[in-house]
């Protein structure tokens, strides 16, 4: 055993450690998982499950997609949590007695108002429904921040743009650690009623708006269930504090049956009810006879709506036994609302005008977004109707200058001719995209090299074509030649792809982090013999540092130009050399190939 083991155990504050781990945790629930965020009404699996559908073409004006498509698609990007937590979601989002504005358009089975459950997401279908569209309507206009996902490899939406004010539209439920969450559904006319009061009075009368001019568009709560709401008192606290309680009662009629006895038919129950079970608890009532009188219970619910049938004896009184109901089950039922909604990622309890008023700000700045996006598009497109104009203006003259050149490159170098007497003579900018090395050079003072979408080097275009700095920019800029390198002295370094080794002068700093060297391939010299026919190019006979004894291995031609690849005689793998020469040169050294060839000093590029 290592005698040392116990020297390397750490003593912590396990209470201090257990508060910090809880804290976190209770945080991370709070944030990423339970509470809505106050601009767009929207828990993170909500906004990720919307926005995959979106991402997937997936709108009201397409076909039905698989479920398990969906949840799979926002697991993979955005949610990397349980597919039943996000399947559950979709579900919700689905179900017109949960959710008062369905964002999801459901085809299948989605459950129902009993407590069903939906069928398995690989037989149910969904898409999104009209009303998401406006949650989603210009994210694309750099609307909203987006931000790197869980591996980061996508970029998700902080907040969803959101058109009219979801959160109050819809409600949300949610329980956190510590805290819960429970926003009753509002008639979405109302509550854009309200916001656009608070807006006309800001432009009319330059004034902030009262609780009590909401309160007066805003009645209460308007439930996807039906029912009735008892009294105002619950609902003005809620509305002025945040909190309150609102009783909320099943709508229910006293019908006479022909046999002179009543029945109780319930035709709306109080929100988030679930009648199978309530039917079961009147069922068990009556057997416990605690509520006396209750011949039949049947559910006669049907596609035209729900309807319960609860028939009485002749001799009681239908009134007592629907207060007794009322009393012992859920046709008169308590919901406790908490206006609990994120605000910069923080949980705050709001009341409704603090509701709206974080909204309209969200909303602010979504349209000063967007127009600004708006602009900077217009202004491109006028650049291009701008330069479009003068081409127009000018066609015939490039038109003359096509028709009177000899071929394609005449041509060519005719217009850019004409494109640097313009710029000159009218001072204009220009940005130019090419992927033509020869006509950067020629054009371009300022040269931007880009390598997978990011901005490898930038400066001079004659700098960086004589000192690319980096590997990617020499490729760019049509440097061939190029080999791995290491720094073997203070003015030597091994090319190890040519198997060469590179002496430099004194005055050249070799960087420590050079990691390749190249060269061009006009700039290799060739070394001829006296005893050859081949013209001497360098007119240098004296043996010279950095050179390589080379073969030719084949012959690459180009209409005007040849690059003739060769080999290193070392016997090693290597990679050859490209050595460019024209067609005339090729011809002047009476197309003999040396046997030496020379890599400048003052032509290698240190490269990182």
């Amino acid at each position: 055993m290592d005698e040392t083991i116990f020297d390397k155990v750490q003593e912590i504050d396990l209470k201090k450690t257990m508060e910090q781990s809880y804290i976190d945790y209770a945080m991370s629930v709070i944030s990423q998982r339970a509470l809505p965020d106050v601009r767009d009404g929207l828990k993170p699996v909500q906004r990720r499950v919307l926005y995959s559908m979106i991402e997937l073409n997936n709108g009201p004006d397409k076909p039905h997609r698989k479920c398990a498509r969906i949840v799979g698609d926002t697991m993979g990007k955005y949610h990397p949590h349980g597919d039943s937590s996000i399947y559950g979601a979709l579900v919700n989002m689905a179900q017109e007695w949960s959710t008062h504005y369905p964002l999801v358009d459901g085809h299948g089975n989605f459950g129902s108002v009993d407590g069903d459950g939906a069928a398995a997401m690989r037989y149910t279908e969904a898409r999104l429904s009209k009303i998401a569209m406006e949650m989603l309507a210009d994210i694309n206009k750099d609307t909203v921040n987006f931000s790197p996902n869980f591996d980061e490899t996508e970029k998700e939406p902080d907040v969803l743009p959101c058109r009219f004010p979801n959160l109050l539209c819809n409600g949300t439920t949610g329980i956190a650690v510590g805290m819960a969450s429970n926003i009753p559904p509002h008639n979405i006319k109302e509550t854009i009623d309200a916001v656009v009061k608070m807006i006309n009075n800001r432009i009319d009368e330059n004034r902030d708006t009262e609780i009590e001019e909401l309160m007066s568009v805003i009645q209460g709560p308007d439930f996807p269930t039906g029912a009735t709401i008892i009294g105002r008192r619950g609902i003005e606290e809620a509305y002025r504090t945040g909190k309150g309680k609102i009783i909320v009662r099943a709508v229910t009629n006293i019908e006479p049956m022909q046999n002179g006895k009543n029945r109780i038919v319930v035709t709306e129950l109080p929100y988030g009810v679930n009648k199978a079970k309530l039917i079961e608890k009147i069922a068990e009532l009556v057997k416990d006879k605690r509520v006396d009188g209750i011949t039949d219970l049947a559910d006669q619910s049907s596609r035209e709506g729900m309807r319960i049938s609860i028939e009485l004896r002749r001799d009681v009184n239908p009134n007592v036994v629907l207060n007794q109901l009322m009393k012992h089950t859920q046709l008169q039922d308590t919901f406790g609302v908490i206006m609990l909604a994120l605000v910069n990622n923080e949980p705050k309890v709001l009341n409704l005008l603090d509701m709206l008023k974080y909204y309209l700000k969200h909303q602010e700045d979504v349209v000063t977004r967007r127009t600004k996006f708006e602009l900077n598009k217009a202004e491109e497109r006028a650049h291009i109707l701008e330069g479009l104009l003068i081409a127009l203006d000018n066609i015939e003259r490039v038109i003359q200058i096509i028709r009177g050149s000899k071929n394609v490159a005449e041509a060519k170098e005719k217009l850019m001719q004409e494109m640097m007497t313009y710029l000159n003579q009218f001072k204009k900018g220009v940005i130019m995209v090419s992927h033509s090395r020869d006509e950067v050079y020629q054009m371009c003072s300022d040269t931007v090299i880009m390598h997978q979408g990011m901005i490898e080097t930038l400066g001079k275009t004659k700098e960086i074509f004589d000192n690319p700095g980096t590997v990617n920019a020499a490729r760019l800029t049509g440097c061939k030649n190029i080999s791995r390198a290491t720094k073997t002295g203070t003015h030597e370094v091994y090319a190890s792809d040519w198997d060469i080794k590179l002496t430099f002068p004194e005055q050249t700093e070799i960087p420590s982090n050079l990691t390749h060297v190249g060269i061009r391939a006009h700039e290799i010299h060739p070394i001829v013999s006296k005893d050859t026919n081949l013209k001497d190019m360098d007119s240098n006979e004296s043996i010279k540092l950095n050179t390589m004894d080379c073969q030719l291995e084949r012959i690459s031609e180009a209409p005007f130009e040849m690059y003739l690849i060769l080999q290193n005689k070392s016997g090693k793998n290597t990679s050859p050399l490209w050595w460019k020469v024209t067609k005339k040169e090729w011809q002047e050294i009476g197309e003999k190939v040396p046997e030496t060839v020379e890599l400048s000093a003052e032509h290698i590029i240190l490269l990182k």
